[in-house]
């Protein structure tokens, strides 16, 4: 006799989530910094910039998450939830490669011109969340205001832990609030945000 255990949506995230630190530990075991030629420099650039996007001097997190990370999670919201979780962490585990080695290439902690990280903590703060344009443009606006206001653990997270990881684990912590915020507003005011 087999006994299924099923989990809640932010249990089965949070399973996801502790996979992917396995697998960033083991990453950093063997090592993630190599020797990178100036073609792995512009590739490396161009996903961590965005489409060099990261370059636009003023709100580039901002416009970034617009331009790529919208259309990014529509493109992730076709796929079952089970499907955008595992995108997502998957995401999430490229991010925070491509996020270290930016760093190395630009010698900044958490440049701005890496917006990579953007998309991470969006996905995150759609999780479980029905797409419909309110519910889209509201988690733009709450992931990007906790994004810039850097609300604990955000900002230990940002200043305590190095290199790619805490280049994305802010905005994933900044994407957790944004969705909470959102499902409670879905549990209390399921109208509001009803197309």
């Amino acid at each position: 006799m087999t006994l299924s255990v099923s989990l809640s949506p932010y249990n089965r995230l949070i399973c996801v989530a502790k996979k992917c630190l396995r697998m960033l530990s083991a990453l950093k075991a063997v090592g993630t910094s190599f020797d990178v030629t100036n073609k792995m420099k512009k590739i490396i650039m161009f996903f961590a910039t965005a489409i060099y996007i990261g370059y636009v001097p003023v709100a580039s997190g901002t416009i970034s998450t617009l331009v790529v990370g919208i259309p990014l999670y529509l493109l992730f919201s076709e796929l079952s939830p089970q499907g955008y979780i595992f995108a997502t962490a998957l995401f999430f585990v490229f991010s925070v490669f491509i996020s270290h080695q930016a760093e190395i290439i630009l010698q900044e902690k958490d440049s701005h011109k890496i917006v990579i990280d953007e998309f991470v903590g969006y996905l995150v703060a759609m999780s479980f969340i029905p797409a419909n344009w309110k519910t889209i443009g509201l988690a733009f606006l709450l992931f990007r205001f906790f994004d810039i206001l850097k609300v604990f653990p955000a900002n230990v997270v940002e200043k305590k832990i190095q290199g790619g990881l805490g280049v994305v684990l802010d905005d994933v912590v900044a994407g957790i609030y944004a969705n909470l915020i959102l499902q409670a507003a879905l549990f209390f005011a399921p109208v509001i945000l009803s197309v």
